[in-house]
């Protein structure tokens, strides 16, 4: 899997400097080296413009890593809403959002994600398109507000779902998380309200289309 990854990245992503850029400030400020590989960021910006996404909201955002590659796929027309629990993570990516041109058309809500998706709902906000990508053990719940919060045909995508491979060989180190990301799988295949599949790009990823 680790060699798939390796020669889908060197193959299919080009240099980025700002990407690049992004990474170094998260390991230089202490954070969490857990930003989407490149090809994921890739498939994002594919995806959102594939889609003709205009309103996005992101569950994570970490150092502005996944939000410029979804920005890219909307280009100068669309939004993204992010969630941050953390107020120095949501400052770091808004950092990058403005470098990368798109500091007119993101959002930061801090704090705890199932309050912010909770006052989402009762502002009867809606979006076309969702990227999880938060704490694992929260993924259906921040699933079921997403499926709330959709317009009719939105797509959701949900990053880290292959847990490193643990959920499918004990062979591979099991994460704290691995037995809830097999359930989260399972929900999202059998869903009724979505269309799912699972594609083993990067740490994987679920791409579900909202009945």
């Amino acid at each position: 899997m680790k060699q798939i990854n390796q020669y889908i990245d060197t193959t299919f992503s080009e240099e980025d400097t700002l990407l690049s850029e992004v990474v170094a400030a998260i390991i230089e400020n202490g954070m969490p080296a857990i930003s989407v590989s490149s090809s994921s960021g890739k498939l994002l910006t594919l995806l959102v413009s594939i889609a003709g996404a205009k309103n996005v909201l992101e569950i994570g955002a970490l150092g502005g890593y996944s939000g410029i590659c979804i920005a890219r796929g909307f280009g100068e027309k669309g939004a993204l809403t992010s969630l941050e629990l953390e107020e120095r993570y949501a400052e770091l990516a808004y950092k990058h959002l403005t470098k990368a041109g798109y500091s007119k058309q993101v959002t930061y809500h801090t704090g705890a994600a199932l309050q912010s998706l909770e006052k989402l709902v009762q502002s009867n906000k809606k979006f076309d398109f969702f990227f999880i990508d938060a704490d694992k053990e929260n993924y259906e719940h921040y699933l079921e507000y997403c499926i709330q919060l959709a317009e009719p045909g939105a797509l959701i995508v949900t990053d880290n779902v292959l847990a490193g491979g643990s959920v499918v060989s004990t062979e591979v180190k099991q994460k704290r998380y691995t037995e809830v990301m097999k359930q989260f799988n399972e929900k999202v295949a059998s869903h009724p309200r979505l269309q799912s599949v699972l594609v083993p790009l990067g740490d994987g990823m679920t791409l579900s289309r909202v009945k």
